[in-house]
């Protein structure tokens, strides 16, 4: 008898699972990062003077995983165009140990972009900055270092999901108008 008891428990939880994830699919629920980009969005360029730092290839590998096909050749007047304006990472000394060595360190990331459709602004120029502080000890230069790399990366991460989060906020934005536009 218990052996029937613990196959209506799993019956139960598995019934109970499928409602559940249906609910939240039924409400328009999407993971993180994943909200839908507009069809104006379905091909686009991105327009940058580094094509190296983090920030460039977090975009792009978000925006070909929301079904964008980056096209770095096109000049078409159809094709988005994500405009990098600025992209930089710069670091400052916050405090100094009593011997004038710093112990502390600020780093601040800044992006600001625009997109454009032909002649239509999508996204007006906006920036966004990023500031976090990391510990500096000379006996642990190496560590340290890649802490900053690493922490350099993380800032660029999120502001790939800040520019994206942007992007899918156009979803109601008809292809080449304004993201004001629709109602």
């Amino acid at each position: 008898m218990s052996g029937r008891g613990g196959s209506l428990t799993v019956a139960r939880l598995t019934v109970g699972s499928l409602i559940v994830a249906g609910l939240i699919t039924g409400c328009g629920f999407h993971l993180q990062g994943s909200a839908p980009l507009p069809s104006s969005l379905a091909v686009a360029r991105i327009d940058t003077s580094d094509t190296q730092s983090d920030f460039y290839f977090g975009l792009r590998k978000a925006l070909t995983a929301a079904g964008t096909r980056i096209d770095d050749d096109s000049h078409d007047d159809s094709t988005a165009v994500i405009h990098i304006l600025t992209d930089s990472a710069a670091e400052r000394i916050l405090s100094v140990s009593t011997l004038n060595v710093p112990t502390e360190y600020e780093l601040t990331y800044v992006l600001k972009f625009s997109v454009t459709s032909g002649p239509h602004e999508l996204i007006a120029a906006e920036e966004h900055r990023l500031v976090r502080d990391y510990s500096y000890s000379e006996s642990e230069l190496l560590a340290k270092e890649r802490e900053k790399s690493i922490l350099s990366a993380a800032l660029a991460n999120e502001l790939v999901s800040v520019v994206m989060r942007r992007l899918s906020s156009l979803s109601g934005a008809p292809a080449g108008a304004p993201a004001g536009a629709a109602h």
